[in-house]
């Protein structure tokens, strides 16, 4: 598959704070490629970098081929963005904006179906100051994809919208990748990245410290599976520590077991069971999440609050 986004050793500083010391990734034509991390990782750094919205210090970046240090604006007709600190005038309207976004690429989808896509249609005519932060991150999403631009980048899209105006996003982002456009997508949401990613990266300390598809992410930090199960009181588990994968069998005075292990842990342990004649009916797995691994990658990396716009 060819490479849309290459980044290949960036790095960019700010006096004496590193935003970015060695940030390398490669993202395919088409794909969902996340990026995560905490406050002062230097996510939103290596974005702007991307779009020539600032000049890195080290390292080479390419966009559909292009360098975005030599040819910002090469690049930028290719990109649609949603950038955190976004702003529009005050007495902009919602129309208004997203005609006049659709002008800058000619050939996108008609605004006015970015605008019902969004559920802006009741907003049309309201101005831009008179919006309520989940409108104005609607209405920022809506303009990042109106032109139908090639790569689309999209930092922390979701912050502000309700649960459902969040799903809707996320059926959307996926529409549009679906229609062939590359999304590079910055979130600190664990279950949005798992559930649009292809791909993705976590970013500590301004370098990328792990990069796969989530499952990939998870299965390189988190090798532990957790059955639960309750039984009859007093009933001997003894013969499960015998099963492929098990490491730990914990049983407590109330019949409540919790066995740790790995590999398919819950066929084997519910086999188990069945032979010797247990059956719990509230047999369960609990298989490790992003969040776990995300958690292990980043532990005892602190996140850097207010560093996100200077060195994100």
């Amino acid at each position: 598959m060819a490479t849309a986004v290459s980044v290949q050793h960036l790095q960019k500083r700010y006096g004496p704070t590193v935003a970015a010391a060695d940030v390398s990734f490669d993202v395919s034509d088409g794909e969902i490629f996340g990026l995560l991390g905490p406050n002062g990782s230097g996510k939103t750094t290596t974005v702007e970098c991307l779009q020539g919205l600032r000049h890195a210090d080290e390292g080479r970046l390419e966009v559909f081929g292009l360098d975005p240090r030599t040819d910002p604006a090469g690049v930028r007709r290719l990109v649609g963005s949603q950038l955190q600190d976004s702003a529009l005038p005050d007495r902009l309207r919602v129309g208004e904006a997203l005609r006049l976004f659709s002008t800058i690429r000619p050939g996108g989808r008609p605004w006015e179906a970015a605008l019902e896509e969004w559920g802006l249609g009741d907003q049309r005519r309201t101005a831009f100051g008179d919006l309520s932060g989940g409108q104005r991150q609607r209405l920022f999403v809506a303009l990042a994809l109106v032109a139908d631009p090639r790569l689309v980048i999209l930092d922390e899209m979701t912050t502000g919208l309700d649960p459902a105006g969040r799903r809707v996003a996320w059926d959307l982002v996926e529409a549009v990748r679906d229609r062939g456009a590359t999304v590079l997508l910055v979130t600190h949401f664990m279950d949005e990245a798992q559930r649009l990613c292809d791909r993705l990266a976590v970013l500590v300390g301004g370098g990328v410290v792990a990069t796969g598809t989530p499952a990939e992410v998870v299965a390189s930090q988190c090798r532990s599976v957790v059955v639960t199960f309750t039984v009859a009181p007093g009933s001997d588990l003894g013969f499960l520590r015998s099963v492929a994968g098990v490491d730990a069998v914990e049983q407590d005075g109330g019949g409540r077991a919790r066995v740790t292990g790995a590999g398919p842990l819950l066929a084997r342990v519910g086999h188990a069971l069945v032979c010797h004649g247990l059956e719990p009916i509230d047999l369960r797995g609990e298989l490790p999440t992003l969040e776990d691994a995300y958690l292990a990658l980043t532990a005892g990396d602190p996140a850097s609050p207010g560093q996100e716009e200077a060195g994100a």
